[in-house]
Order: C-alpha cells, then sequence, then structure tokens
C-alpha cells in the first residue's frame, strides 16, 4: 500500500502539481536559473556583426546554428576555422546555401515552408537569437534585433530544436521542454512553430494588456493577432505599430487595423524594417524570427522569446520610438 501512495505522489509531482488531503493545490516549484544579464543589440547602430562575431569566437566546445540565410563573409570565415577545433553544424534554407559550401550544412530540399529561424547555440550554456540575419543588409541597412541569453535550459530548448533540424524534421517536432522559467527572476517563455501553437502564446500575452500594445512587423498577415489587436484597441489598450511597405497587399492586417482607428503607420524608412517585435505595457517583450503570420504559425520553422523583464523592454521601447520617428 505504501508504495503505491508513494508511486501516486511522483505521478502528480511529474504532471506539476499535487493535491493535499484538505484538497489544496500545490504548483510545483517553476525553474529558476542565475546568469550574466541578457544582451540586446539593434543593427544597424550596434554593429551586430559585431557582437555575433564575438559571441561565436567565444565557443570552446561547439557551435550550433540555423540561419534563414547568410552571407557575411567574417560570420562564415570565422565558422570555417573554428569547424578545424571544435563542433560546426549549420542548418541553412534551402533558397541560400550557396555562400556556406566550406561548412558542415543540411538544409530543407523538398520542402515548401521556409527555415526561417536566426539562432545558435553555444557550448550549451548560451544562445543567440532575433530577427538579425548575417548579412550584409541584415547587418549594415536593415533595421533588425539581435539578443544574447545566457542560460543553459533556453540553450537546451535551442538545442533540441536544431536537433530535429539537423535530422531534417523540418515543419513539425517535439514541443518545448522547458516553455516557462525564470532566469535572474524574470520570466522567459520560449516556443518553436509549428509545434508550439507560436501565436496561441502571442494573443495570449497580447490578450494581457492593460495600457498599451507598440508593434514592428516585416509582415503581418495573421488575422487572429490582427483582431486581438482590434479587441484590445475597443477595450481601450493604446496600439501603435509600424509596418514595412514590402508587406503591402490584399492580406496585410494593416487596413483592418486602420479602419478601426489603430495608430498603426507603413514605414518610411530607406531599407526593411525586419523586426517581428510586441512590446506590452513597458514590461514585456516578444522577439524572435515569428513574423505574425499564417505561414509562420503553421508552416515554417520558427522560434519565439517573450521577455518579461521591464529592462530589456526600454531598450526595445527606445527602438521602437526611433523607428517610428524615421
Amino acid at each position: 500500500m505504501r508504495s503505491w501512495i508513494i508511486f501516486l505522489i511522483i505521478i502528480l509531482l511529474l504532471s506539476g502539481c499535487i493535491e493535499t488531503p484538505t484538497g489544496k493545490v500545490i504548483e510545483q516549484e517553476p525553474i529558476r536559473e542565475s546568469s550574466k544579464p541578457m544582451e540586446v543589440y539593434f543593427c544597424p547602430e550596434n554593429e551586430c556583426r559585431g557582437h555575433l562575431l564575438s559571441f561565436l569566437d567565444s565557443a570552446d566546445n561547439y557551435i550550433h546554428c540555423a540561419f534563414y540565410d547568410i552571407d557575411l563573409p567574417e560570420i562564415i570565415k570565422l565558422l570555417e576555422e573554428k569547424q578545424d577545433e571544435i563542433d560546426v553544424k549549420l542548418v541553412i534554407d534551402k533558397e541560400n546555401s550557396d555562400e556556406v559550401s566550406g561548412l558542415n550544412f543540411v538544409e530543407n530540399r523538398g520542402t515548401k515552408q521556409l527555415m526561417h529561424n536566426k539562432f545558435c547555440i553555444v557550448d550549451g550554456n548560451r544562445i543567440f537569437t532575433g530577427s538579425f540575419n548575417p548579412t550584409e543588409r541584415g547587418n549594415f541597412y536593415n533595421q533588425n534585433n539581435m539578443v544574447i541569453v545566457y542560460s543553459k535550459y533556453i540553450a537546451e530548448n535551442y538545442e533540441s530544436e536544431f536537433q530535429e533540424l539537423w535530422d531534417k524534421n523540418f515543419g513539425s517536432g517535439e514541443k518545448t521542454e522547458y516553455s516557462t522559467l525564470y532566469l535572474n527572476d524574470k520570466e522567459i517563455e520560449n516556443y518553436f512553430c509549428p509545434e508550439d501553437s507560436c501565436s496561441k502564446h502571442v494573443i495570449d500575452n497580447l490578450n494581457e494588456a492593460k495600457n498599451e500594445i507598440y508593434f514592428m512587423a516585416f509582415t503581418f498577415t495573421h488575422d487572429e493577432i490582427g483582431q486581438t489587436l482590434i479587441n484590445k484597441h475597443n477595450e481601450g489598450v493604446k496600439i501603435k505599430g509600424i509596418m514595412e511597405k514590402f508587406g503591402r497587399s490584399k492580406y496585410s492586417e494593416y487596413d483592418d487595423l486602420k479602419n478601426n482607428n489603430i495608430d498603426v503607420k507603413w514605414d518610411e524608412y530607406s531599407y526593411f524594417v525586419h523586426h517581428k517585435v510586441f512590446i506590452i505595457d513597458n514590461k514585456t517583450v516578444i522577439t524572435g524570427s515569428f513574423n505574425p503570420t499564417k505561414s509562420a504559425d503553421e508552416r515554417n520553422d520558427e522560434n519565439v522569446l517573450i521577455i518579461h523583464d521591464v529592462n530589456i523592454t526600454k531598450e526595445y521601447l527606445e527602438e521602437f520610438d526611433r523607428v517610428w520617428d524615421f
């Protein structure tokens, strides 16, 4: 009898909660981790190339990257040099593999979806992600963001995703193991599309907004996310957004947002506003490779970080203001 009780307790603990004899549910403690602070950079102002070079050059054991596109010769040269010393692997979208013939890489041949990620894992304890493709346009011309996160749990999430891609398991996979954790006492959410239903988590966070939502979008065609912004506007939440003019089409959410008196505009920048960012109530940032589109949500390989940190949010708000004022 005693062994069965112990077994039941173990099962309840593994499920994330346990019920006491009084009926009170005790939640399992969330994962907590302490590390170096996150680093955030914006291109072209912060020279993302240099920060990515330093990040990759710090590797002692391995570098695993998934890039939609890459053509910066300094990054490619560093990866080629590093692969003589450590394990270097690259996953690249099928349309952009011409520049990486000297690297150990795989591509998504035979699939219709995009391998749209922009991330690297170094030594199993830190990752780079964001909207920044390591290309000349990405570094010198387009508006982009990149974030470096020091976390073995988040690195494990990204490494699991990388291994799926390396095994040519494109457009599907297992759900993220550590989807929510606390890093330096700040909540971080981490998801991969399409397996984690990224739009659901974006919408859930947008629905939490009480005061304001700002966004910067390269392309925005996801009806449910657009409707969520309209609903929040009707509740009195301030909505303000910049959309890349390259994304003008009959599928864009721009007209629906504008027709509902939401303060949205096409960018006036000479090159691309390539961000994929939502900023919520001055305390939460959604970033990564995920454009708010159905393709990104249901077909492409993408990643999302949702960072609940006032200090990080402040940096993204400053970037929003800068891009808005072009």
